[in-house]
C-alpha cells in the first residue's frame, strides 16, 4: 500500500511518527555515530556536542522503544550503560548511508541554489 492511498489510516499515522523520528537531526546523528559498534552515553554525548543531556536520553529512550538500538546495563557500581545498533537499526543506518551520499554528492548544488534563492529574494526586498 502507499502512502498516497493510506492517508487517513491507522498505518498512515505510524508510517509519518516513524518518519518523524527517523528525520530528526538527533536520531540521525545518533545512528550514524553507532554505526557498527558499541558505545556508551557520555561516548555519545561528547561526540554529538550540542545535545542536551535530557534530549539525548530522550531520544535514545525513543529509539530503543522502536526497536533501533539495544541498551544494555551491566549489573556495576556505577552501573554502566552501553547502546549499539539492532539488525534493525542496521537496515536503517543502510538507508540512512544513501542519503547521506546523496547529500554529499549533492552539496555543492544545494548551496548554489540557496544562494542564487537569497539573491533574488533580497533583489526583491529592495526593490519593494
Amino acid at each position: 500500500m502507499s502512502l498516497k492511498n493510506m492517508c487517513n489510516t491507522d498505518e498512515a499515522k505510524d508510517v509519518r511518527r516513524i518518519l518523524s523520528l527517523v528525520g530528526d537531526k538527533w536520531t540521525l546523528l545518533v545512528i550514524t555515530l553507532l554505526g557498527h559498534k558499541t558505545m556508551r552515553f557520555n561516548e555519545i554525548r561528547h561526540e554529538i556536542e550540542d545535545i542536551s543531556q535530557r534530549m539525548l536520553t530522550l531520544t535514545l529512550r525513543q529509539l530503543e522503544r522502536d526497536g533501533i538500538i539495544n541498551r544494555k546495563i551491566y549489573p556495576t557500581v556505577p552501573p554502566k550503560v552501553e547502546y549499539r545498533l539492532t539488525p534493525l537499526g542496521d537496515t536503517l543506518l543502510e538507508t540512512m548511508q544513501s542519503l547521506v551520499d546523496w547529500t554529499i554528492a549533492h552539496r555543492e548544488e544545494i548551496v548554489s541554489a540557496r544562494e542564487e534563492y537569497d539573491a533574488r529574494v533580497e533583489e526583491v526586498a529592495v526593490e519593494a
